[in-house]
């Protein structure tokens, strides 16, 4: 296994080596136009930017009756909320495949990625919040989770507090593929009308499952830090700030998610 291994299906171990056989070339710390952290950090907070700025707007174009709700009146959900929840997730799946299997398509296509995943989170926030009493709350809530885990993790890996080792990354590795696998499991079960008890109910198996999704989705931001750190020193081609960018992204996504569903169960127990 390379060097360069994380468990986010975007970064994944190939991507900064591969292109060196192709070119023929050695890499070296001097080459021009080689991917920076800096530069990944530029590319993060302008597809950042794209995603919350279209979440907001999805936000303002889907929920303008949330202040009747908190005042106590019943409100119907916005006829468009699942159809903007399942077209943005369909199209945020394309595009992720896209630039996943054509990296050299990330500086084009990652900020259309980020608008196109802000108005699925802008979308599956305005549904959360016309389905639960204290919606509006906890997707608040999930969202300063969100950016206090990203801005702690990120500091503590800066300072050097937290260096993931490879018995580490194997760890969270083989978790990741365990909950992919279960997910995937359980959803082609539904298909065929069996369904699996007490994995995604409010119970007490439900939650702790949930809380260790938030927990793994925070330890693989940790991983992606690492990954474009060692993309950085080997001297990748610059086009891969912008596809380190959109791995991050792709995390930090299913990380607000993950924090969106355990507040909502915990939410289902008052």
């Amino acid at each position: 296994m390379s060097m360069f291994r994380t468990n986010n299906p975007a970064l994944r171990p190939d991507v900064f080596t591969g292109w060196r056989e192709t070119a023929g070339m050695e890499l070296t710390a001097a080459r021009p136009k080689t991917m920076t952290i800096q530069g990944t950090v530029n590319a993060t907070f302008i597809l950042l930017g794209i995603c919350t700025a279209c979440a907001v707007a999805t936000w303002s174009w889907l929920a303008p009756a949330l202040d009747a709700i908190s005042s106590g009146e019943k409100v119907a959900m916005p006829a468009m909320a699942y159809p903007a929840l399942i077209g943005a997730s369909l199209g945020g799946l394309v595009l992720a495949l896209i630039i996943g299997f054509v990296p050299k398509t990330a500086p084009y296509l990652s900020p259309v990625y980020s608008a196109v995943q802000g108005g699925f989170v802008g979308a599956i926030s305005v549904v959360t919040a016309y389905t639960f009493p204290t919606g509006p709350t906890i997707v608040l809530q999930a969202g300063l989770l969100t950016f206090g885990i990203l801005a702690g993790l990120l500091t503590a890996y800066c300072t050097r507090l937290i260096k993931p080792s490879e018995n580490f990354k194997l760890g969270v590795a083989a978790a990741t593929l365990g909950v992919a696998i279960l997910f995937l499991g359980t959803f082609a079960l539904r298909l065929f009308g069996v369904q699996v008890p007490y994995i995604f109910d409010n119970g007490p198996l439900g939650i702790a499952i949930a809380g260790f999704i938030v927990l793994l989705a925070s330890a693989n931001l940790v991983l992606d830090f690492d990954f474009i750190e060692e993309g950085a020193k080997a001297g990748a081609p610059k086009y891969m700030e912008w596809y380190g960018a959109f791995g991050l992204m792709a995390t930090l996504i299913w990380l607000y998610l993950s924090l969106l569903r355990l507040l909502k169960m915990l939410a289902s127990r008052e």
